[in-house]
């Protein structure tokens, strides 16, 4: 090995996915080059007002595009490839490498983004290994997970071989009959593995995760007892689950309408590629349906994280444009709410009920099954890998914590396993792995419906409208400083016992103080019309916002419409006329 490769060490940065569940990013840095690993996002919390999606913050990424190389992507699930298109309007990548339904999904996303020009898509296929750059070979190893197509990736450096699971968990009868390449991962493991990142999502989970295969009898069970509509709800992703769901509807004689853009272009992508296969008209589109005896009808919908805009979640509401719940009706949630979503899946399912559905949901029933793997296929991708590194990926603390203490009963020593948070640098060598620093590691708030980014003051400023209230003053000032008349004030969400007009009055009184004490800080100049209207309101907001604090005891967010004569009136032109001929500069005589 050079000298320079003794020197060099591999970094690797997690910008998203640790410590949460959701916009999973890593950056993989060996002395000039970078390449990245997927390009997540996640969902917004009920305090993230008017934001649609929670990105990574990029800005390592961006401070180095230079050394970007490309991309590899392990699997087409939301969280691992919904941030691409917002990342690509930022920095250049000049390749991404994926496997078939993940890229066929990206592509129309890029489409519409308007960002397909920014990089070059590649599909690859088990097995195959690309090289990136000078310092990287990737090879992507066959998994099994909750979505067809996903892929443990084998990341050749000069250092060594990085594996990263992905997510995982080993499913030994695949609805679609391809098995996880175990028989791959101990070969590597055979050869020597220098780091294995691994998948920590249910590492608090005993046993084994059970597969996909045993939710078919007991949806078949479900369905077999609906007399009436039946609506199932899943992820849109979960392409082995709607598989069932389509051969169940075929066998219960179901016609299928599927609402919700995300799972038909995720129907579409995957019967253009195989991986759904039915006839054509087991489909039928939403208005085609209403003549049909309810026994005959499938209605199959997002919405199962009760997502606000999502089908569901409209349904529920009574929001959707043309489904309603009838009594007697059959909903059926085949998914179990993802951590932070408890408490919108039950409201949900309370509203349905309440309109007269039966609803089918819950651990219990056995219509669900996790994609990630429980605590005997952590062991076992340990052992079969056998690496010398432990970094725990992918879950929120606990997770790591417990994933960090199998990893130890299965032989690695503890100096050699480390738990880290986003925007840690962990350093490997052949000899030693280390926290070697701290990058940005923050979240980007996207608000879709303007297409722009939230900033941090923005999200305080929604925040407090909704939490205390927004206060809008309008106040008509003349060119002379003085007050036009009585100022205007309009309340909405403020809990106040304070009279309206004892409130008007200290605002008036304020204003006034204010325009008459300071009012000669904003005469810049000698012409009438010389006057620093900008920072008169903005000083004006402050004192008053003070003003509202003091007395209303809270902190309302404050809007001033300050109003003022669009031209000076005489007498203010003949005052400064009069100002100007004073200050007129006395004419010199050269000697």
């Amino acid at each position: 090995m050079a000298k320079n490769e003794l020197d060099s060490t591999l970094k690797i940065i997690p910008l998203g996915g640790l410590h949460e569940i959701g916009k999973n990013t890593c950056v993989f840095e060996y002395e000039d080059e970078i390449i990245l690993l997927d390009a997540g996002l996640a969902f917004p919390t009920e305090a993230m007002h008017g934001v649609n999606i929670v990105l990574p913050d990029t800005t390592y990424i961006r401070e180095n595009r230079h050394k970007v190389k490309g991309m590899i992507v392990t699997h087409g699930h939301e969280d691992h490839i919904g941030g691409i298109a917002f990342h690509l309007k930022k920095f250049d990548i000049p390749v991404i490498y994926g496997p078939r339904l993940a890229m066929a999904m990206l592509e129309g996303k890029l489409e519409e983004a308007g960002v397909r020009d920014h990089t070059e898509l590649r599909t690859v296929m088990p097995r195959d290994v690309v090289r990136i750059g000078k310092a990287f070979f990737v090879e992507y190893i066959r998994n099994t997970h909750s979505i067809a197509d996903s892929f443990t990736v084998a990341i050749h450096t000069p250092l060594g071989v990085v594996i990263h699971t992905g997510d995982f968990k080993i499913d030994h009868t695949p609805v679609d009959g391809e098995s996880f390449d175990l028989q791959r991962l101990a070969e590597h493991g055979e050869k020597g593995i220098l780091c294995l990142l691994s998948d920590s999502t249910n590492s608090e989970m005993p046993g084994f995760t059970p597969s996909e295969r045993s939710v078919l009898p007991n949806l078949d069970r479900v369905f077999s007892q609906a007399t009436r509509r039946l609506f199932v709800t899943t992820f849109a992703s979960s392409v082995h689950r709607i598989n069932i769901i389509l051969q169940l509807a075929k066998k219960h004689n179901r016609v299928v309408t599927v609402v919700g853009r995300s799972m038909l272009n995720l129907i579409a992508h995957a019967r253009n590629l195989g991986y759904i296969k039915c006839e054509d008209n087991l489909f039928q589109p939403l208005h085609t349906i209403r003549g049909m005896p309810d026994e005959n009808v499938l209605i199959l919908t997002t919405g199962s994280q009760g997502e606000t805009m999502a089908a569901m979640t409209r349904i529920a509401n009574k929001e959707h444009p043309h489904i309603k719940i009838s009594e007697g009706d059959t909903v059926v949630f085949s998914a179990n709410p993802i951590p932070g979503n408890t408490i919108a899946v039950v409201n949900t399912i309370d509203k349905l009920m309440m309109q007269g559905a039966k609803v089918v949901y819950g651990r219990d029933k056995g219509i669900h099954v996790s994609g990630h793997g429980c605590q005997e296929e952590q062991k076992l991708m340990i052992a079969l890998t056998r690496p010398k590194f432990f970094v725990p990926f992918h879950g929120e603390h606990r997770m790591l914590v417990k994933h960090a203490e199998t990893a130890q009963s299965m032989g690695i020593p503890t100096e050699n396993i480390i738990i880290i948070q986003n925007g840690d640098v962990i350093e490997l060598t052949e000899e030693s792995i280390r926290v070697a620093g701290k990058v940005s590691s923050g979240i980007e708030l996207v608000d879709t419906t303007s297409s722009g980014m939230v900033s941090a003051k923005v999200l305080q400023e929604r925040q407090r409208m909704a939490s205390e209230g927004v206060v809008t003053i309008a106040a008509a000032i003349d060119w002379n400083g003085k007050l036009l008349a009585k100022p205007e004030i309009h309340m909405q969400g403020v809990v106040t016992s304070i009279d309206r007009s004892l409130l008007l009055k200290w605002v008036q009184q304020r204003i006034e103080e204010i325009l008459s004490v300071r009012w000669s800080e904003f005469v810049t100049g000698n012409e009438a019309n010389d006057i620093d209207w900008g920072s008169l309101q903005v000083m004006l907001e402050k004192e008053l916002q003070r003003c509202l604090r003091r007395e209303l005891q809270c902190q309302p967010s404050l809007t001033l419409l300050m109003q003022i004569p669009e031209e000076p009136p005489t007498s203010v032109k003949a005052a400064a006329d009069g100002r100007r001929r004073r200050t007129r500069p006395t004419a010199q005589v050269a000697s």
